[in-house]
């Protein structure tokens, strides 16, 4: 009896790279055993075993809708679209599934003040359609609250409200305008971490306390000082 050859490591990078590495390799090499099957009724039989078991493998595929149709799509991606079997769904075509998709088209729109936004803008050209006084009146009203938000935002600042009516008149070509004396919504800026406000509220209310007792203090001092004296 002769000495055997050692049999060489299997190693990943020398095996069959996994189409679909979520069903493993081995549901692959199940798969490449049915294409290689004599008889479709063989064929049929095990690739109604092998969608079972992809499904158990991917439990996540049943809230999918039709995720039965998906796991005969994957069937015969992982087949390499070599298995002839009696598919429940129509057989994928190589095109849909490689196809690229369209690129997006992103909005090349020049924004006359980014600091209000591209919305201000849409918001000031409907103002103007508006034929009511009134109704006209409020919107514009909102729109220079609004404005005066996003300037807070954007500056972290206060801002006057005579700043925020000669924008508005700017952008809008002096066709919406405000009163003179018009008091706009107080806006303050408020950080995005709730700790720093949360921490910037305690020291004031710390502060606060502090300045009480210290008054405190010294009206009970005038009070004992002046309890002391004798008419």
């Amino acid at each position: 009896m002769g000495i055997q050859p050692e049999k060489p490591f299997d190693y990943n990078s020398t095996r069959n790279k996994l189409i679909l590495s979520e069903y493993g390799r081995n549901v692959q090499n199940m798969v490449k055993y049915i294409v290689e099957l004599p008889t479709k009724e063989e064929r049929n039989r095990y690739a109604q075993v092998v969608i079972d078991l992809m499904g158990f493998l991917n439990p996540h595929l049943r809230d999918v809708a039709d995720f039965k149709h998906k796991l005969w799509d994957h069937l015969h991606i992982i087949s390499d679209f070599k298995i002839d079997v009696d598919s429940p769904y129509p057989k994928p075509s190589l095109e849909a599934i490689h196809m690229k998709p369209e690129p997006l088209k992103y909005p090349h729109q020049r924004i006359r003040a980014k600091h209000y936004g591209k919305t201000i803008e849409l918001m000031i050209e409907k103002a103007k359609t508006i034929e009511e006084p009134e109704r006209k009146q409020h919107m514009v009203q909102a729109i220079a609250n609004f404005m005066k938000m996003a300037y807070v935002q954007w500056n972290k600042d206060s801002v006057a409200d005579e700043i925020i009516l000669a924008d508005l008149n700017n952008m809008s070509r002096g066709e919406l305008k405000l009163e003179d004396n018009v008091n706009l919504n107080k806006v303050e800026f408020r950080s995005s971490n709730p700790n720093q406000n949360r921490n910037k509220n305690q020291n004031q209310n710390r502060n606060k306390n502090q300045n009480q007792n210290r008054n405190n203090g010294g009206r009970n001092n005038q009070n004992r000082s002046g309890g002391g004296r004798k008419h």
